[in-house]
């Protein structure tokens, strides 16, 4: 198939620099940028439209999806308790549909024939990228340059973008695959290939490391509405606000780092750096507020919920029924989940110590230990009997067995 127009993923990396130049050379088509400012930083984004036109871009679209980024694609993530094999956050699996829809849109309105994104053969990122074109625009030809190009390491991908007068930020010496947005950053290659290799001080962007953190413990009061977090403080602040006022505040403590070696969708084991710090104490103090205002069935559930939601958004099925139900789901359980959190930061820590609702189903008077007029300890024996019934039936069972078997002996 003949292209025409192709339409980038452009991030201003290493990647997506070099594919500029070779989408001319191999496709001798013109290639149309699109960036979607999804809170990475003013230093990743300025004289970017500039950058990918030196490097053979006709034009660069820079969109702006902080706000949809954050209310229709992370809260809902951190409603539903979703993290992926225990400790990640998400920050990447959720990021990649909102740019790839806004990718399709750009493509649709000026009538490319191609999309192309720059993950790379081994990665999640190609699955996430393409269920959305297959969604939102499945007419349109995949180019997927990492799939047909000779180059085949970081390195070389250097040495062509160097050939071409092409300025990059990474180096040999810093040669890491970074990934940032507003829930976190994400650090990958590099010394951190060996899980041996504890990783370097120079891999981590928003946080400082824990011993270097203030001697003098912060407390932090989050307000939630309905599972959405709403106030630092006692401050309403809108979400994009919200959470960057946050990561600035835990990354000073050290909070919200990750080594993860994580299992990859194509079937790989593979090790990320993650910094998620504001998200990471949105999460403990909404699982906090939960304690006190689910009851014991539907916290149970709302936490299976997590595991099956994690995994799907990992595998890139942002853009389903499924995923649409599950988030529904969650919302309603969210419903009564309005309150306040305290959470103590200190030293690479985020600790939820003082939480309080309206919906709270916590009592005092039931939970202490010291005198009561509402709970009958003597009450307990009867509910222990009937709660034990199915395991003294199975023992009588047990007994005349054996009784029956020594009489058969006999």
């Amino acid at each position: 198939m003949t292209v025409s127009k192709a339409v980038l993923a452009y991030s201003g990396g290493l990647d997506t620099s070099a594919i500029i130049p070779w989408l001319i050379e191999q496709y001798g088509c013109e290639v149309i940028a699109v960036v979607g400012d999804i809170g990475q930083g003013e230093a990743e984004l300025e004289g970017i439209e500039a950058k990918a036109e030196q490097s053979g871009a006709s034009a660069c679209y820079v969109v702006d999806l902080k706000h949809e980024f954050v209310e229709r694609y992370a809260f809902p993530t951190l409603v539903a308790g979703a993290v992926y094999e225990g400790r990640y956050l998400l920050g990447t699996a959720i990021a990649r549909p909102a740019l790839a829809r806004a990718q399709a849109q750009v493509a649709l309105d000026v009538g490319a024939d191609a999309l192309v994104h720059g993950c790379t053969g081994k990665g999640n990122d190609q699955v996430r990228f393409e269920t959305v074109y297959a969604r939102f625009a499945p007419h349109v030809k995949v180019i997927a340059p990492w799939r047909e190009w000779a180059m085949r390491s970081r390195e070389e991908l250097l040495e062509y973008i160097h050939a071409r007068g092409i300025p990059c930020s990474a180096s040999v010496q810093k040669i890491y695959s970074r990934d940032a947005n507003l829930w976190h950053a994400s650090h990958e290659g590099g010394a951190l290939e060996d899980p041996w290799v504890a990783p370097p001080e120079d891999v981590w962007m928003r946080t400082v490391a824990p011993e270097a953190a203030p001697d003098t413990p912060q407390e932090i009061v989050l307000g939630f509405e309905h599972g959405r977090p709403r106030t630092i403080d006692g401050t309403e602040l809108p979400p994009v606000e919200l959470v960057t006022r946050l990561n600035e505040i835990a990354g000073k403590h050290g909070v919200g780092r990750v080594d993860l070696v994580e299992s990859r969708l194509v079937g790989m084991k593979s090790r990320g750096c993650y910094e998620s710090p504001g998200p990471h104490v949105l999460s403990e103090a909404l699982r906090s507020l939960e304690e006190i205002v689910l009851d014991r069935p539907t916290l149970h559930y709302r936490q299976q919920l997590a595991l099956e939601f994690a995994e799907l958004v990992y595998d890139g099925q942002w853009f389903t029924p499924l995923r649409e139900a599950l988030t529904a789901c969650c919302d309603q359980i969210a419903e009564r989940l309005t309150g306040e959190v305290a959470v103590r930061l200190y030293k690479g820590t985020a600790l939820p110590h003082r939480r309080r609702s309206e919906n709270s189903l916590y009592s005092a008077e039931l939970a202490t230990f010291g005198a009561d007029d509402v709970y009958d300890h003597a009450h307990a024996e009867g509910f222990i009997r009937l709660f034990s019934l199915p395991s003294r039936a199975a023992a009588s069972k047990i007994e005349l067995s054996e009784t029956v078997l020594k009489e058969a002996v006999v």
